[in-house]
């Protein structure tokens, strides 16, 4: 029987087994050879609840038709009427009941720079955690979620600009190993699956893995970590067949740590994170005293399956109360003594562990506003951008080839994917408007970074709460879209009023 505990990021403590685990260090292989396997009971991470692993069948609704053709945007800055709508609106999705929420903030971008920014509620509830409440601000931090897999791709990027990764090589030849879905012997696995989410492999009941054991564990029958479910069936071939799935991106993250020979966190602090300017960290621990002093907390009002919208806020994620972790000790709570950056790189969340202020995050807005270029320097190139925006995979009803998860994903790109205005994942209800970026949704966490193409149009939001659950309350599905209602609403806001000038 599984018992959880939460430590944000993955839920740690579980499945008590006793195997034999063969020794890791400086020369895993070499001790592996040297030594007998030796008895070692373990704790497996599970997986932490996340908005596209969600079958959204519960609150099924009517989606309602959009206008036929694409609005035009409304030219110049929003006017002060615009803006003083979007703050009423925003003002009033705070709450403690209903689909209200403990705190959120939004940056919006118009013709190259910022037009608007709102910051409303509480980051830190003192009756929850401790201590005083302390409001959201501009530097208030959260993790985001999936909003993380867009550094993580932008990463991957720079090392195909550098020639260290090609997009369409088989993974195996980065990991030393052969990885293939036994259902496809012969089809290679590529970075590009990967990023696209079409690999074939699948979460399982979990997708992350102590630092001690290697990822290789996850894929590998007979392994205390195997499952059949970790493959997607013979009917869903790779390359062709779309499953949202977040041990892809702990498989990029071994691979970014292969051909760097860095540990993820540690390279892409220094490399993308830096070079967007930010403090941000996939590591709590490495989060400077003032990062962390504005690290806020992720709240619901559940415990376990057992809601209540009447109760108080529960702390879900990061509520460190002050103390921060040690650098020593992993996210899921294991020791990182002996680990060996490419075995793992599950450990650190690389779908969804990025600690990341609003401010920070309009960085990587400005980013993918730019085409890849921050304060005048390229950081991604423009061509590798665009293919990061190109649609690799989209949902043909009549192939069946791929889960939409409830109309919410009609399309994907590499680590970003479309919203599409005519569709049923579009989010304003009376215009039409597309949209590129990426949505996050954990531990009752929702985000998202978005940008209009063809344009210098983007926008971010961060709520930091829920006081329904997702899916099993009818109310927190969307009303005219297959996203839930806080991400309708906070979009179709921002968008109605800053863009459509209303």
């Amino acid at each position: 029987m599984l018992h959880s505990k939460l430590t944000c990021g993955v839920l740690a403590a579980a499945f008590s087994f006793t195997f034999a685990l063969p020794v890791l260090g400086a020369s895993a292989s070499a001790a592996a050879a040297a030594k007998p396997a030796v008895k070692t009971t373990v704790r497996t991470t599970a997986k932490a609840p996340a908005k596209k692993t969600a079958k959204k069948t519960t609150a099924k609704k009517a989606v309602r038709k959009p206008v036929s053709a694409v609005s035009p945007i409304k030219g110049g800055v929003p006017s002060q009427a615009s803006k003083t709508a979007l703050t009423k609106e925003l003002d009033a999705m705070i709450g403690n009941t209903g689909t209200h929420v403990p705190g959120l903030g939004v940056i919006v971008f118009k013709d190259g720079r910022e037009v608007y920014s709102h910051f409303a509620g509480r980051r830190h509830i003192g009756a929850s955690s401790g201590g005083s409440d302390l409001p959201v601000t501009r530097n208030t931090r959260f993790r985001v979620a999936s909003v993380s897999k867009m550094f993580t791709g932008f990463t991957i990027m720079q090392l195909v600009d550098q020639g260290k990764i090609n997009l369409d090589e088989d993974i195996s030849h980065y990991l030393g190993y052969t990885l293939r879905n036994p259902n496809f012997p012969n089809t290679p696995i590529t970075v590009r699956m990967l990023l696209s989410h079409t690999s074939s492999l699948r979460d399982g009941s979990f997708y992350s893995l102590p630092p001690s054991v290697s990822i290789r564990e996850y894929f590998r029958p007979g392994s205390n970590y195997y499952s059949s479910n970790h493959f997607g069936s013979k009917w869903q071939q790779p390359g062709k067949y779309f499953v949202y799935a977040n041990i892809n991106f702990g498989v990029l993250g071994t691979i970014i740590e292969r051909v760097t020979g860095q540990r993820f966190d540690q390279y892409l602090k220094s490399h993308i994170l830096n070079d967007l300017q930010t403090e941000a960290s996939f590591f709590t621990a490495t989060l400077s005293r003032n990062a962390f002093a504005n690290l806020g907390t992720i709240y619901r009002k559940n415990e376990g399956s057992d809601w209540n919208e009447a109760g108080p806020w529960i702390p879900q994620c990061d509520d460190f109360r002050g103390v921060q972790p040690k650098p020593w000790t992993a996210p899921s709570g294991y020791s990182l003594s002996g680990y060996r950056p490419g075995t793992n790189g599950t450990i650190f969340a690389p779908q969804g562990g990025l600690r990341i202020s609003y401010e920070e995050l309009s960085h990587a807005l400005r980013l993918l506003i730019n085409k890849g270029v921050f304060n005048g320097r390229t950081v991604v190139r423009p061509e590798l951008m665009n293919q990061m925006m190109t649609e690799q995979w989209s949902y043909d009803p009549a192939r069946r080839n791929g889960d939409t998860y409830g109309g919410s994903i009609e399309a994907y790109g590499l680590s970003l994917y479309p919203i599409r205005g005519k569709g049923t994942s579009r989010v304003v209800k009376d215009h039409v408007m597309n949209l590129w970026g990426h949505t996050g949704e954990a531990y009752g966490l929702l985000a998202g970074v978005f940008v209009v193409p063809g344009t210098k149009n983007g926008f971010l939001y961060i709520m930091n709460g829920e006081a329904v659950a997702e899916d099993d309350d009818p109310r927190s599905a969307g009303k005219f879209s297959g996203n839930y209602i806080w991400e309708e609403n906070i979009m179709n806001a921002i968008c109605r009023h800053m863009y459509f000038g209303e």
